[in-house]
C-alpha cells in the first residue's frame, strides 16, 4: 500500500514528466504517436519512479519504451530542472507498458461479440 507521501510525489512527477514529454516527446519517438504518462508508482525509499505510459497510434508499443530509454539521461535532467528543490534526489525512472486501455477495447469487444451470439440465438 502506497503512502501518501508516495502519492504526492508519483502525482508531481507525473505532471511534470507528462510536461517534458509534450515539449520534448516528437524528438524522441515522433509526431505520429500518441504517448500518455498514466501513472508513476513510486517505492518507499522514493528512489525508484515506475514510470506506467500509454501509446497509441502504433503497434510496436515497445518500440517507444526502448526510445525512452535510449534517451534517458536527457529525460532524467529535463524532470530534474523541473523539480527543483522539491526533492533532495532525483529518482532512478524505470518505463513501463500500461495496457488498460487495450485491455478495456478487448473485453468490450468480447461482451459485444457474445450478445451479437446471444441475440442470434433468441431469434
Amino acid at each position: 500500500m502506497e503512502s501518501i507521501r508516495q502519492k504526492q510525489i508519483g502525482e508531481m512527477l507525473r505532471r511534470f514528466f507528462a510536461m517534458i514529454l509534450t515539449e520534448e516527446g516528437s524528438n524522441i519517438y515522433g509526431r505520429d504517436k500518441l504517448v500518455t504518462v498514466t501513472e508513476i508508482k513510486m517505492t518507499p525509499d522514493l528512489l525508484i519512479a515506475k514510470v506506467y505510459i500509454s501509446v497509441y497510434g502504433t503497434e510496436n508499443k515497445q518500440e517507444v519504451i526502448l526510445l525512452l530509454e535510449d534517451n534517458y539521461t536527457r529525460l532524467r535532467q529535463a524532470l530534474a530542472s523541473k523539480i527543483g528543490k522539491q526533492m533532495r534526489r532525483m529518482p532512478e525512472l524505470e518505463f513501463f507498458i500500461d495496457d488498460t486501455v487495450d485491455e478495456m477495447y478487448r473485453v468490450e469487444a468480447l461482451l459485444n461479440r457474445i450478445d451479437e451470439e446471444d441475440k442470434k440465438i433468441g431469434q
